[in-house]
């Protein structure tokens, strides 16, 4: 593997964490940047860059960061947006991702891409379950406001030094599942 091929993958693995925090943030900064020429995508994913996809993504943008500001709908917007986070994964590492086989693209895009955004989404999950218990629902908004974010630094941190984006993901990552794991082990303490 070539260091472009790298860093593309680089690239689509951060744009996919980014998924996990808010589904159309990063693809609508990747429509913007391809626009702007900042970024190419790979072949049949150029309808990314289009007019209409545009309009879409910033519709849906504002759509998904309002809805997660409203207290019930917060919790089941989680529910349905995991399996959606890593579809979307799944299609942002595909997007960038060049100089591979498709039968090397493919499996890396749907394990690696769609697994990073589902656990990304997942621990968004846990954490707003945990704001809802804790405050009843009063610290959601703040959990809200860091997720999306988080989606947005990630996702230009990605376009602009992918490997640092990388790194990124895996300490978001670890930081995550040791606070989930420590709020398990304080809650089992507490029965």
């Amino acid at each position: 593997m070539d260091f472009q091929t790298l860093l593309s993958l680089c690239l689509g693995l951060g744009l996919s964490a980014a998924c996990g925090f808010r589904v159309f943030v990063p693809f609508l900064v990747m429509n913007l940047a391809a626009r702007a020429g900042y970024l190419t995508l790979s072949g049949s994913f150029e309808w990314i860059a289009s007019t209409p996809a545009l309009i879409m993504f910033a519709v849906a943008t504002v759509l998904e960061i309002g809805a997660y500001y409203i207290p019930w709908l917060d919790n089941f917007l989680d529910t349905a947006a995991t399996p959606i986070a890593a579809v979307a994964g799944v299609v942002a590492t595909a997007s960038v991702v060049t100089g591979l086989d498709p039968m090397i693209k493919w499996p890396l895009a749907v394990i690696a891409g769609g697994g990073i955004a589902g656990a990304v989404q997942a621990t968004t999950v846990a954490a707003r379950a945990a704001s809802t218990l804790g405050t009843g629902g009063l610290g959601n908004p703040l959990v809200s406001s860091v997720e999306a974010g988080s989606s947005l630094v990630l996702t230009f941190l990605s376009l602009v030094l992918p490997l640092l984006a990388l790194a990124a993901v895996v300490v978001i990552l670890l930081a995550l599942w040791a606070i989930i794991r420590r709020g398990r082990r304080s809650g089992a303490a507490g029965y």
